[in-house]
C-alpha cells in the first residue's frame, strides 16, 4: 500500500488581516490626531485665560439673560460683580487641595470650598465660592458681610459620578459644586452658574480664593499622553501584522 503524501500546512491568508490592519491603523491615527487637535484648543484656551487674568474683568451678564445662557459656554470667563453679601449663612463643599509647587504659599489639604449668597445690584442672587478653608478651621468661618466688588471666574455646575457621596443639604454639606442645590440649602433662588472668587493676599488666610495658576493647574491637559497612546497602538498593530506577514512568507518559501 502506498503511503499518503505528507499534508501541506495551510498557508495564512493576508488579504483580510491586511484590510483589518489598515482600518485599525486608520481609526487609531484618527483618534491620535483628534487628541492633538484637542491639545491645541486646550492650550489656546489656557492662553486666553492667562490673558484675561492680566486685563480688566468683563461685566457679569445681566440676570435677565441667565435663563438663555449655556453655563458650559461661560465656564472660566473672568467677570466682576458688584453687590452685597447675604448673611444667611454659608455652605461647604468638601474637597482636597494638593500642595503647591516648591516656593509657593497656599492652603492645602482636606477642607471645604466656602459658598455664600451675593445679592447683585439688579436684585438677582448668585453664589460666590469665596475660597478654600482647611477642615479644622471651617467651623469658625463666618459669613462675609456688606457691599463688595468680587472679581473671579464664572463656573458651570460640577458633574457628579457614581462615586460621589450623597450631599447633606440639611447640614449645608456638599460634595459637588452644584449652585442650584447649594442655593436651595441657603433658602436662595438658584442660578445656572456660580462665581469663583479670585485670591487676594498671600493665599494663606482662609478662605483662600482661586489663584489663576492654581486654576490652570486644575484644568485637565492629558491630550498629548492620549495621542501618544493611540499612535503607539497603531505602531503596535503594524508590528503585529508585519510579524504575521513575515511568518506567512516563510511558510510559502518552505512549502
Amino acid at each position: 500500500m502506498n503511503a499518503a503524501p505528507p499534508s501541506t500546512p495551510a498557508r495564512p491568508k493576508l488579504l483580510l488581516p491586511a484590510l483589518l490592519t489598515v482600518i485599525g491603523v486608520g481609526v487609531l491615527c484618527t483618534l491620535g490626531t483628534w487628541q492633538l487637535q484637542r491639545m491645541t484648543e486646550k492650550h489656546g484656551f489656557i492662553e486666553r485665560l492667562e490673558t484675561q487674568a492680566k486685563g480688566p474683568a468683563s461685566a457679569l451678564p445681566p440676570s435677565t439673560k441667565w435663563a438663555s445662557l449655556d453655563p458650559a459656554q461661560l465656564d472660566l470667563q473672568r467677570v466682576e460683580a458688584r453687590g452685597t453679601y447675604l448673611e444667611d449663612g454659608i455652605a461647604g463643599v468638601r474637597t482636597t487641595i494638593a500642595a503647591g509647587p516648591p516656593g509657593t504659599r497656599q492652603l492645602s489639604g482636606f477642607g471645604r470650598w466656602v459658598f455664600q449668597g451675593f445679592r447683585l445690584e439688579d436684585g438677582a442672587t448668585i453664589l460666590v465660592n469665596r475660597g478654600f478653608v482647611p477642615e479644622a478651621l471651617y467651623g469658625a468661618m463666618k459669613p462675609a458681610s456688606g457691599p463688595a466688588t468680587v472679581s473671579g471666574f464664572l463656573r458651570a455646575p460640577e458633574a457628579r459620578n457614581s462615586f460621589t457621596p450623597a450631599d447633606l443639604p440639611g447640614k449645608r454639606e456638599f460634595y459637588t459644586r452644584d449652585p442650584e442645590a447649594i442655593a436651595a440649602s441657603l433658602g436662595l433662588p438658584g442660578a445656572p452658574f456660580y462665581l469663583e472668587a479670585e485670591r487676594s493676599g498671600d493665599g494663606m488666610t482662609p478662605p483662600a480664593g482661586v489663584d489663576v495658576r492654581e486654576l490652570i493647574a486644575r484644568i485637565p491637559d492629558n491630550h498629548l499622553q492620549y495621542a501618544l497612546t493611540w499612535f503607539g497602538l497603531a505602531l503596535t498593530l503594524i508590528g503585529v501584522f508585519g510579524a504575521y506577514a513575515l511568518q506567512a512568507r516563510r511558510m510559502r518559501t518552505d512549502a
